[in-house]
């Protein structure tokens, strides 16, 4: 973990190790603002999603001395696996003039005292400081935690050196663990006697796909309970200043997924229903679809100049919102730079904030 009192706002860190067991310290040292450079084989799915999104750098060898000089830190973030054999990177920083600290870690997880079990906790959107009390002494009690990249990661720091990570993400266009084998992964480590945590993003159950989760370890014999999260599809438009009703504009909302487009015969939504209705519609997993939902929206009666606001990274140092209109989204597309993980808000109240 960050030692107490560094000021890392701008200062380029440079984090040795690309496995899940990483992830926690990236993403806490991007929350204190430092600019990160991550040098590693192979990354876990989430570390890569990092870097494609550009909000994380990738080295390329640990072992040239520019990569390490320029730096004014550095982390040895790897596994066992991943330090047997390779350089001693903390000597290198030495070398470099450059100070350092590890991360310590392990494989695997030791068997619980008692039998396994498998607790989903819902994460919120993102930021550490909206999980719940419940769901963090949850996390800290875990042998092995399951987890994807919209869960609140950089809490992954706090967790001592013998918990075991798992990462699960599921990345769009890009690297996707089906959910087969996420049940199958948890129901593998509580038969192994391990206190299991499923970290998720939002609530497990509003899109996340948890209940089917629960629905496996019941099926398996695995104790499994429940600590909800704080549902991304409020909290994220309302980190943005956004409400989703307001006294004397909008007296409701609905939520829905737009992964698949109107015309979609995966899509069971009723958009002409929802066009109707008058209400706030805040999309989930919707940014591809965006301009077909506009279309469909409009041809159901809804104005064009219908207020939308999509928040991308909410609760994160790299939040932002792209704002546009129902007819724009038609006429012109995606506003510039419009890309997941995002909360789009469709309705007056997208005016505001």
């Amino acid at each position: 973990m960050t030692p107490a009192g560094w000021q890392l706002d701008g200062v380029p860190v440079l984090v040795v190790g690309g496995s899940a067991h990483a992830l926690g310290e990236v993403v806490r040292l991007r929350e204190q603002g430092a600019h990160v450079t991550v040098v590693a084989d192979e990354l876990a799915p989430a570390l890569d999603d990092l870097v494609d999104r550009g909000l994380v750098q990738r080295g390329a060898d640990v072992t040239e001395p520019e990569l390490v000089a320029e730096s004014r830190l550095v982390v040895d973030a790897r596994t066992p696996d991943e330090r047997a054999g390779g350089p001693d990177v903390r000597r290198l920083a030495r070398e470099a003039g450059v100070p350092a600290y590890g991360v310590s870690g392990q494989d695997a997880a030791s068997p619980g005292e008692s039998g396994g079990s498998v607790v989903l906790v819902g994460g919120g959107p993102g930021h550490p400081g909206l999980l719940t009390r419940d769901g963090y002494a949850e996390l800290l009690a875990a042998d092995v935690v399951v987890t994807d990249r919209l869960a609140p990661v950089s809490l992954l720091a706090d967790l001592p050196g013998d918990v075991e990570v798992i990462d699960v993400s599921k990345i769009p266009r890009g690297r996707f663990t089906p959910q087969q084998e996420i049940n199958a992964i948890l129901v593998r480590e509580a038969r192994a006697g391990r206190r299991v945590v499923r970290l998720k993003g939002g609530d497990s159950f509003v899109f996340g796909r948890g209940f089917e989760e629960v629905e496996a370890c019941r099926e398996a014999g695995v104790p499994v309970t429940v600590v909800p999260g704080v549902t991304s599809a409020v909290s994220v438009p309302e980190l943005a200043g956004i409400p989703v009703t307001h006294r004397g504009v909008v007296q409701g909302f609905t939520v829905v997924s737009g992964h698949a487009a109107p015309d979609d015969p995966r899509s069971t939504v009723d958009w002409a229903a929802l066009a109707r209705v008058g209400t706030t519609i805040v999309v989930l997993m919707g940014v591809e679809t965006l301009p077909a939902i506009a279309r469909t929206l409009l041809d159901a009666g809804r104005a064009p100049e219908t207020p939308v606001a999509c928040v991308m990274d909410g609760g994160l140092p790299s939040m932002r919102v792209a704002r546009s209109t129902l007819g724009r989204l038609v006429d012109d597309g995606l506003p510039d730079g419009m890309k997941p993980p995002a909360v789009t808000v469709i309705g007056e109240v997208a005016a505001l904030g």
